[in-house]
């Protein structure tokens, strides 16, 4: 039914909570291939002021220097996210997406991705804020939900949520 399964981490453990439910679906669709997204911060400069051509330029390399840490910082990452996906036997492919390469939200680089690339479903968890921090926030999972034209798991971290007592 599914045959390609997108994974939304964002390097929490939260959303790891997803990767059992993805190896799962993906093991029940025998041949469903899996693609771990991250969706990366975008480099900013430690200083917007710069007093001459060289010092603009020595900005420029910083933030290229850094991009480039964090891009193999997250692939690195989710390699080794990878790898208990392998093991099982499933096909596993990674995606690192600069957030400034498009100047898109979070939610709308995961929806794109998956359009542009056919994807079948997908599996993002929540991180249960509630109240003032989801509202100052914002949250990608609740986005994707609402604006995704194929199926959405959303998968809530034990001990994530808030349960009132009775």
């Amino acid at each position: 039914m599914y045959r390609k399964i997108l994974v939304s981490l964002d390097g929490s453990q939260f959303s790891e909570c997803s990767l059992e439910h993805a190896k799962n679906i993906a093991m029940g669709c025998q041949g469903a291939d899996i693609f771990l997204l991250t969706v990366m911060e975008p480099v900013l400069p430690r200083s917007f002021w710069a007093a001459s051509l060289e010092q603009s330029m020595e900005i420029g390399r910083e933030m290229e220097k850094s991009r480039q840490r964090a891009r193999e910082e997250a692939e690195k990452y989710l390699s080794k996210t990878a790898e208990n996906l392998k093991q099982a036997g499933l096909s596993v492919q990674t995606v690192a997406i600069e957030g400034a390469e498009s100047n898109k939200s979070v939610a709308d680089v995961i929806l794109d991705y998956t359009q542009d690339n056919n994807m079948d479903m997908i599996i993002i968890s929540t991180h249960g804020r509630s109240g003032i921090s989801r509202w100052a926030m914002g949250s990608v999972a609740e986005k994707v939900v609402r604006k995704a034209t194929i199926p959405v798991l959303t998968i809530v971290p034990k001990g994530c949520r808030d349960v009132e007592q009775a």
